[in-house]
């Protein structure tokens, strides 16, 4: 078909909308299939570019992967913005990251001490010093450290700014959603479909339930307070993101659950934690509570490549707690491999191969993690890392000896149901995506 697409996407959110925009910019001629573009975890994330604050213990690879793509955000950001004409909010001023009581503090210092050990920039600082830089934080903060390359910028600015610069570089939107990925036809389909992948895919995505509130300051003005605060607060972790408008994001619970309902209590643990930080959030106007679906995967890693024995299927989800943050780093890398068939070196832990094949009978997002699984550690029987394959993806037949890409979608058969992770049934929402933070 002369017509037929290069390359077909399978999700608007962030990372969806970033490759469809690089492909674009290759001269591939591309689609983006989303009933609903910017409505799913994106709507929700508060935005936070933390690849110091989010590195944990035992996930060395994926803090290598985040401290990659946040390098490359202010050039990203700078490159939105003219070809978008839009300004996304991305901010520099920093991240504390603050302790309120002793026990807080202790527990806080350890992942410092880790993430300095690892060479990430975090510098300790005093309670007065944590004032001199946010006088409206409480009295009582013990102490804290400046983490000053994690930034932030808006993904609600964000996602209609790449949805425009895609479509300025030459890709069209399908406002339908995918129930197979058989039903998809162009050289390549990306999947970015957050925890829709699971049912499209077979991947082992799954839904963590996040809860948010969104605050803003009386009277119209700015909030009190500059810096992206995340913190510890009787033990109960909070972060505190501030917009220029005065809109100051609060959140996030992590619930092993598909629902997106809100609950009191979660909202009273949240609003409570982020008031003994800042006192004076007290008097904010409460306009929004909300909660989204993160895509969360057995070792909490993004899934990257292509899947095994389908080189004309490539997967782009998984990106848990790090969508935003991760996406110009993914769409990089996920252009350049549909390109070239190329992949880069920094894609290689994070295949689908790593996973073993779906088994039948068993949901697509099974596979959580077991109780006494280091953080960063690959499920129990989840096999060795594979790099991806070889040889270019569009219009060309891979080393590998795999159908040609314009047949092997459908000689390959097997089409997972249409079943989601939670249970539902019927038409997906493609971007049921990427992360908040």
């Amino acid at each position: 078909m002369l017509n037929r697409p290069d390359v077909a996407v399978v999700g608007a959110g962030p990372v969806g909308l970033a490759i469809a925009w690089r492909c674009a910019q290759r001269g591939l001629r591309v689609v983006v299939h989303d009933p609903a573009p910017g409505s799913g975890a994106s709507h929700v994330a508060a935005g936070m570019l933390a690849p110091v604050a989010e590195a944990y213990f035992g996930e060395h690879e994926l803090t290598g992967l985040l401290t990659a793509s946040a390098a490359r955000w202010p050039a990203f950001a700078a490159e939105l913005t003219a070809a978008a004409g839009v300004d996304v909010g991305y901010r520099t001023e920093g991240t504390l990251m603050v302790g309120l009581t002793a026990d807080d503090l202790a527990e806080a210092r350890r992942l410092w001490a880790y993430q300095q050990g690892i060479g990430l920039p975090v510098t300790p600082l005093r309670p007065t010093a944590l004032r001199d830089r946010e006088p409206a934080l409480a009295p009582r903060v013990r102490g804290g450290a400046l983490a000053e390359t994690d930034h932030q910028v808006d993904p609600r600015r964000l996602v209609p700014a790449l949805r425009t610069a895609a479509e300025r570089a030459g890709a069209t939107l399908v406002p339908a959603a995918v129930r197979s990925l058989s039903d998809v036809d162009a050289a390549v389909t990306v999947v970015a479909a957050g925890c829709g992948a699971a049912a499209l895919t077979g991947l082992p995505v799954r839904p963590v339930k996040g809860q948010v509130v969104r605050l803003h300051a009386p009277g119209g003005g700015a909030p009190g307070f500059r810096h992206v605060i995340r913190g510890y607060a009787d033990g109960e972790h909070v972060y505190l993101v501030p917009r220029a408008d005065g809109e100051v994001v609060v959140g996030a619970t992590v619930e092993e659950r598909s629902d997106t309902d809100v609950s009191a209590g979660a909202v009273l643990r949240l609003l409570r934690a982020a008031v003994d930080l800042l006192p004076e959030l007290a008097e904010y106007d409460l306009v929004e509570t909300l909660a989204g679906r993160r895509p969360g995967t057995p070792d909490n890693a993004p899934i990257l490549g292509p899947l095994p024995g389908r080189p004309d299927v490539v997967a782009a989800t998984g990106h848990h707690r790090h969508g935003i943050v991760l996406t110009p780093v993914t769409a990089d890398l996920i252009a350049e491999l549909v390109v070239t068939g190329a992949a880069d070196p920094l894609l290689a832990p994070f295949t689908p191969a790593r996973f073993p094949p779906p088994v039948a009978g068993v949901p697509p997002a099974a596979g959580l993690r077991d109780p006494q699984q280091r953080p960063g550690q690959p499920a129990p029987g989840s096999g060795a890392t594979r790099a991806a394959g070889s040889g270019p993806v569009v219009g060309a037949t891979p080393a590998t000896g795999a159908v040609p890409v314009a047949g092997a979608m459908r000689a390959s058969g097997g089409e997972p149901g249409v079943m989601a992770a939670d249970g539902r049934s019927g038409p997906l929402s493609t971007e049921e995506e990427h992360t908040w933070n």
